[in-house]
């Protein structure tokens, strides 16, 4: 049996693009949720998920953050995928011909000087690769899709224009997540590990906390709070460091932040992308 990678959206999406990029070995699995495609791996339909996370234009994933801690996963990857955007039409449309693009909100915001010099209005679809398959089944040259070059070739569009976007580092960071953590060191560009924490109640605690990473000489490359539980004072925090849970001075920043902290948790340790820069 082939194993599987699963993802949320159509065949052609963008995460679908960094399954074919980062495990192309795998056989994607299109999910309808990022709720479905954690629930095909936790059932062994699928072997890992990739789910994203961060986007370097419009900051994080909405809800991931929320999933990840939950979601009984552990994270024991990470993929770097450029979004590039392309406009997609009928085969045999020209340029002129369109009058209208189809896409996620998201990315009809990020080529509007290509859209507007070319005098396309924009219409909001459910998301990239959906559009892209929307515009595949109607006979109507006016009409385009904005999505990934993927995309085009699993619905059969031509690529009326590529890499329409204004912003030229547009980037998505995903995370590749497992039933089984994976602890080994592996990699040449050194270890990354992802934790969820929630401080104790009393002054000054996230100071405190924080200290054990300044003092063992640990780089945080990503630091965000939320909050749990539909309450103002239950602040959960999410974190990237580089090391290894293993190393001494990691195990030591640990220790002081459990100290300080009413909960910790680590939800993986995989190598770091050498695009993580």
């Amino acid at each position: 049996m082939n194993r599987r990678i699963a993802f949320q959206g159509e065949l052609g999406a963008y995460s679908h693009q960094a399954c074919v990029e980062a495990k192309p070995e795998f056989e994607p699995l299109p999910c309808r949720s990022f709720e479905d495609a954690i629930a095909a791996v936790l059932d062994g339909t699928a072997d890992l998920a990739m789910l994203p996370v961060d986007n370097s234009t419009f900051g994080r994933v909405a809800d991931m953050h929320y999933l990840l801690p939950g979601s009984g996963l552990n994270i024991v990857g990470e993929a770097f995928v450029r979004v590039h955007i392309n406009l997609l039409a009928l085969p045999g449309t020209r340029l002129e011909e369109v009058t209208s693009a189809t896409s996620h909100q998201m990315l009809l915001g990020q080529c509007r000087a290509f859209l507007s010099e070319h005098n396309i209005s924009r219409i909001i679809g459910a998301d990239t690769a959906g559009s892209a398959l929307l515009i595949s089944q109607q006979d109507d040259p006016t009409r385009a899709a904005l999505a990934s070059e993927l995309a085009g070739e699993v619905y059969g569009l031509d690529v009326l224009a590529r890499h329409i976007e204004d912003q030229a580092n547009n980037t998505t960071r995903f995370l590749i997540m497992s039933r089984e953590p994976d602890m080994r060191r592996r990699g040449d560009h050194g270890m990354i590990t992802t934790l969820v924490f929630e401080v104790r109640n009393i002054p000054a605690a996230l100071y405190k906390a924080m200290g054990g990473f300044a003092t063992n000489g640990i780089n945080m490359t990503k630091l965000e709070s939320y909050m749990v539980g539909g309450s103002f004072t239950a602040t959960q925090f999410y974190a990237d460091i580089e090391g290894h849970p293993e190393d001494d001075n990691v195990q030591l920043a640990l220790d002081e932040l459990g100290y300080f902290s009413s909960k910790l948790e680590i939800l993986g340790v995989y190598a770091a992308d050498p695009q993580r820069g």
